[in-house]
């Protein structure tokens, strides 16, 4: 059986998925790379409720960031737990990724 910190962290995934929100700006991300205010006028969302869910996303490991200038831009990150939770976001809305492949 593996150790329980395997499934503490699995989970804290999942959570991750449970809010529409992030849902909907992880999905944004697995096919563009953007900043935080367009973003906020993509999905009609307060500039200051983008930024929390940024940083939880960040913090779990599904995205990543990088500043130009004044402005962040966030995308999805390197990683193969962000590539499993893209393909299985693709797979559940039956959404073709333009990025597939890459």
């Amino acid at each position: 059986m593996p150790d329980v910190q395997f499934f503490l962290d699995g989970a804290a995934i999942f959570q991750q998925l449970s809010d529409g929100s992030r849902l909907q700006i992880l999905w944004l991300l697995c096919h563009c790379e953007e900043c935080g205010h367009n973003i906020s006028a993509a999905l009609d969302m307060s500039p200051a409720s983008v930024s929390h869910h940024l940083k939880s996303l960040k913090l779990h490991g599904l995205i990543k960031s990088k500043r130009v200038g004044k402005e962040v831009y966030y995308s999805l990150a390197d990683s193969e737990k962000a590539r499993l939770v893209h393909q299985m976001v693709d797979d559940f809305f039956k959404m073709s990724c333009p990025l597939k492949g890459l």
